[in-house]
């Protein structure tokens, strides 16, 4: 199982303490209880193997077709609507698509960028950490957006992702500054456990949305959108 780097305090700091305590249940099954140190070790590295699997990153083969607009995140779609007041200033006035992405503690939680672009705008910004279930989380949680401009199709166009915290998740990671360059399907960061990941396009951009809300979707190769000649 492969593990993302942007875990490794959470999974390695895990393994060590994990090791640490197989030490003490090795001498409890030993000098005490052999069944107890058992049953001690066996829980102790099921726990850690629960905690990794947070930040496991399955080999995804990414949707090759130009025009395509990939998933940013494995979960469930929440929503897809039109929406003016979206808080990018740099799509200041401009009406924009939005597909919400929920993601469970049971998903893969790495971002993706859903096509080739360029950063130009990072914004943090603090709040609060509703379930990512909840329609509030959209604007009241915290969260951490990077847009710029997007490459597909032969075509330009504004996009935009982000990430928002849930009530499970309490860390955004996001690694991408103004002037970086993602390829599509490049991990970009995660958000450690539950939590939403929002995806955003211009409605007039002439990307024809692919999913519907309900779908099950996979960060880098689940068809999110399409540009159409």
């Amino acid at each position: 199982m492969k593990l993302t780097k942007h875990g490794l305090r959470e999974w390695l700091g895990g393994a060590v303490i994990a090791l640490l305590l197989s030490l003490a249940w090795g001498w409890l099954a030993i000098n005490v209880s052999r069944t107890a140190g058992c049953v001690l070790l066996g829980i102790t590295w099921l726990l850690w193997l629960a905690v990794a699997a947070f930040f496991r990153v399955p080999d995804r083969k990414i949707i090759a077709d130009p025009a395509a607009l990939v998933s940013p995140a494995d979960g469930v779609v929440r929503d897809i609507e039109e929406v003016e007041d979206h808080g990018i200033e740099i799509f200041a006035g401009q009406k924009l698509t939005r597909i919400g992405i929920f993601l469970s503690v049971l998903d893969v939680h790495v971002n993706r960028a859903p096509c080739d672009m360029e950063v130009k705008y990072r914004k943090y910004k603090e709040g609060r950490f509703l379930d990512a279930r909840d329609n509030r989380c959209a604007k009241e949680n915290e969260s951490l957006l990077i847009a710029g401009t997007g490459s597909a199709g032969g075509r330009k166009f504004p996009v935009a992702i982000r990430q928002i915290s849930g009530a499970i998740a309490r860390r955004i990671v996001c690694i991408p500054q103004p002037g970086a360059v993602l390829k599509k399907g490049e991990i970009y960061g995660m958000i450690k456990f539950g939590s939403r990941t929002e995806l955003y396009f211009p409605g007039e951009s002439g990307i024809t949305v692919c999913v519907r809300i309900g779908d099950k979707v996979r960060s880098g190769s689940t068809l999110m959108g399409r540009i159409e000649n």
